[in-house]
Order: structure tokens, then sequence, then C-alpha cells
């Protein structure tokens, strides 16, 4: 199945080069594709996993589980992207992924990466690459729902998906298919739910943006990177798409 690994390439290419070698290499590994219904777990904490996954389509969301059985979502991640290519590096996975609506997966596993590292150091550099532009999110993530106005936290994380859906080369002109709930919304803003219906609010009287049962609708791009006091700096794109 060739697609998963034109897949993972074009997402690589985003950031990193890839020269014809290592192309053939990624072209040649194995792996296996799993359907995931909505809030399906696709890894739990405390699991010592010996695949890579490598959404295909659809979404997943990385969160941690609480004492209480809330959950923090952490970020969300779409076709191309390696949602838990720590465990490459890590023994033990400190949080969870599940599918945010249906999601198709791709697995890859971790000897046949790290086998390909060995032979093609510049693949290792770019999945180890994946990984610091992940932290890069968290650490975003952390200023966002800590420093930002409710409406910026909001504009910041819708800005955030649209951006990086369209630098994956998803079919997104003014709107981008997201599935999150509105009470997850709140779990990854640190909102209350009449908290994330009143801000909502505020960006579609803003006339910058709406939201819509699991549908993004940019209206004016500009107005919402105001709002969210977004710059794609910390995605460390070399190949930013248009606007």
């Amino acid at each position: 199945m060739a697609r998963a690994h034109q897949v993972l390439i074009r997402k690589l290419r985003e950031h990193s080069r890839l020269a014809a070698d290592d192309l053939a290499t990624l072209n040649a590994i194995s792996h296996s594709v799993r359907q995931l219904d909505a809030d399906e777990e696709l890894i739990r904490q405390g699991d010592r996993p010996e695949v890579s996954a490598v959404v295909l389509a659809g979404m997943v969301a990385r969160y941690h589980l609480l004492s209480n059985g809330r959950r923090q979502y952490l970020s969300f991640h779409m076709a191309g992207d390696m949602p838990d290519s720590q465990a490459l590096f890590v023994d033990k996975m400190d949080h969870s992924v599940c599918a945010i609506g249906p999601a198709l997966i791709a697995s890859i596993p971790h000897k046949e990466l790290l086998a390909a590292f060995q032979h093609r150091p510049t693949i290792g550099f770019a999945i180890w690459r994946e990984t610091l532009i992940d932290a890069a999110i968290f650490r975003e993530a952390i200023t966002n729902n800590s420093a930002r106005t409710m409406p910026a936290r909001m504009a910041h994380l819708f800005c955030e998906l649209f951006y990086r859906a369209r630098a994956s080369g998803l079919n997104v002109e003014s709107r981008f298919a997201a599935p999150i709930t509105l009470v997850q919304l709140g779990e990854t803003l640190g909102m209350s739910i009449a908290t994330v219906n009143r801000t909502l609010q505020e960006i579609r009287d803003s006339k910058s943006a709406d939201f819509v049962r699991g549908e993004l609708h940019v209206e004016d791009w500009k107005r919402l990177a105001e709002i969210g006091q977004f710059s794609p700096d910390y995605l460390h794109l070399k190949r930013p798409p248009p606007h």
C-alpha cells in the first residue's frame, strides 16, 4: 500500500530534505493499516508500543487522562503526522492517543524505522525533527492556555489547525473538517462548556471564523490570526502554505 509511504514522505518534506535513497528506504518499510472509530484508543498511558503510527486520514488527539476521569487534550494530529514518534526514543508512553472521529492509521514497526535510521541517517534526523516540532506545539499550547485571553486561545488553536492542514496538502480552502466536540474543545483550552459557547460566539461576531458541527469555517484569515496572536514560526515549516 504505497499510499502510507506517500503520506509520510509528504509530511517529512514539509520540514526536511530527503534524497532519492531516503525515499527508496522509506518506500521499502512495511506497515499495517487500521481503521479507528471515533474516540477509539490508539495508545494508552503506560503502554510500551513496538510500532509507530502515521495518520493516513481523519484526526487523532494526544491527551493526558486525569485521576478524576477528565482529559487534558495536548495536541491534534492529521494526515502525515506521527502522533507517537516519541515511543522510538522512550520506553513508556506518558500520554494517550485516541481518534477524533473516524481515522485511518498505518503502523510501522520500530525495528524497521531504527534500521532505516542506521542505513539513512537523514531519515532519523527528519523524524527526530518531527518530534521537536511536536514539542514546539506543546510549548505554544502552554503559552496559549496560560497567557492569552479566551478568544485569543480559541482563535490561535483554529489558526494552528487550519495552517497545518493546508501545509499537509489537505483539501482545505476556507473550510476544514475537524470533528472536535465542544466538550473536547473545552478540555483542550481549559474552558467550561459555557465559556466555550460564549467564546465561540465572540469569534463568530468578529466575522473571522465559525466552528459548526465539527467543521471550521475561516472567513477572514488575517483577522483570525490577529485575534489569536498567531505566528506560524514555531511550526518550523520550510514550505509554508499559501494563504
